[in-house]
């Protein structure tokens, strides 16, 4: 079993900042952050993103646009906290009906190239540059981390075993070229890569092409910055599963992230679904 992802030791602080994303991930983040000790929660939220329930956990939350940087850097300075973590993804749509400040225009053009990983790290060092250090999406996460094994469901066939060594060979690749974390495979055949689209959308993809009873792997980046990214699972991905008809989700063991784990463990057992977590 590979070493369990453990963020870098520290004192729990008495206020953290949060930026968070859409789904439940920052939900889990703002509750482990509590249970761990935090006093002071702000947390930065995006309009058409941030699930408006996570106010019910903060002391504090500030609504803004995606691109909206010169807002964020202030609010986090402000915040008072001097270490912060990102929770939850930014739908590609949004992306795309990006409008950035003069802040973020003038980070954009310093950069050769424009991926996630690079925007995200000036990012971070734009946060260092107010006081503020941007900590891995895993602090205070570890409980969630996915075991080596068999998660949950059904025992795997030897050909669907064979098929989740196959697809993490593929999507180690795929990854490491920066292509996609997720590929959908069946009988040794790749049938779907993830690209801008999603996870959800590529199996739909993978689903559509396999009819039945195939197999989707979700890994790591070889070298992935976990300040900004962690590959995550939850209930929506089982309920995606089920309707592309996936049998069983390969992810990679101590580096993926599986939220709400008691309804997600419960959907898998109900739709005979295997989570099976690769060794690496």
């Amino acid at each position: 079993m590979p070493p369990r992802l453990r963020s870098p030791p520290l004192n729990v602080p008495g206020s953290l900042a949060l930026i968070a994303g859409n789904g439940v991930y920052p939900l889990a983040m703002a509750r482990a952050a509590r249970k761990a000790g935090v006093a002071r929660l702000s947390v930065a939220a995006f309009d058409n993103e941030t699930d408006p329930t996570l106010a019910e956990l903060v002391e504090e939350i500030a609504w803004m646009r995606v691109g909206q940087l010169g807002k964020l850097l202030a609010f986090l300075k402000a915040s008072g906290a001097r270490q912060a973590v990102m929770a939850g993804q930014i739908h590609p749509k949004n992306l795309f009906d990006l409008r950035p400040d003069i802040k973020a225009l003038m980070l954009l053009g310093k950069l050769r190239r424009r991926n996630a990983e690079s925007i995200f790290s000036a990012i971070a060092d734009e946060m260092a540059a107010v006081g503020v250090e941007l900590l891995p999406a895993t602090t205070f996460m570890e409980e969630h981390l996915a075991a080596a094994g068999l998660v949950a469901g059904p025992k795997l066939s030897r050909r669907e075993q064979e098929d989740v060594e196959y697809g993490f060979r593929i999507a180690k690749e795929t990854s490491r070229l920066d292509i996609g974390q997720t590929v959908v495979v069946k009988g040794g055949t790749v049938l779907a890569v993830e690209a801008f689209e999603g996870t959800n959308a590529a199996m739909k993809r993978g689903g559509e092409l396999g009819r039945k009873d195939a197999v989707m792997v979700k890994v790591a980046k070889p070298k992935q910055d976990f300040r900004f990214d962690v590959p995550v699972i939850g209930a929506l991905t089982i309920e995606a599963a089920r309707e592309a008809r996936i049998r069983v989700l390969g992810v990679e063991a101590g580096k993926t992230l599986l939220l709400e784990r008691p309804r997600l463990l419960a959907l898998a057992d109900e739709h005979r679904i295997s989570i099976f977590g690769h060794a690496g």
